[in-house]
């Protein structure tokens, strides 16, 4: 019998120089693509669409070892978090 672990995790963002909903979308599109290109994962965004300095993304795992998608998960967010001009203010999950 094969397991299957799921785990997700809710990002919020604060972009300072966003004054424009174009401003945003060019952060979530460069962070988005950069961190699809390293990491096998669903990332998409979730809630604040229409805040121009407040990012929202989920970002979803599938793994059949509990462990790895926890490691997973970890290093996507310590990821996002580095490779970003905005500010990680909130993760849930």
């Amino acid at each position: 019998m094969s397991y299957l672990f799921t785990l997700s995790a809710q990002l919020t963002f604060y972009i300072p120089y966003a004054t424009s909903l174009k401003d945003k979308r060019q952060v979530c599109r460069s962070l988005i693509d950069k961190t699809r290109q390293r990491f096998n994962a669903s990332i998409a965004e979730v809630d604040t669409q229409d805040i121009h300095q407040t990012l929202t993304l989920g970002i979803a795992v599938v793994s059949g070892d509990a462990a790895h998608a926890r490691r997973s998960l970890d290093e996507i967010i310590r990821y996002m978090e580095e490779h970003t001009d905005a500010e990680l203010t909130e993760v849930e999950g």
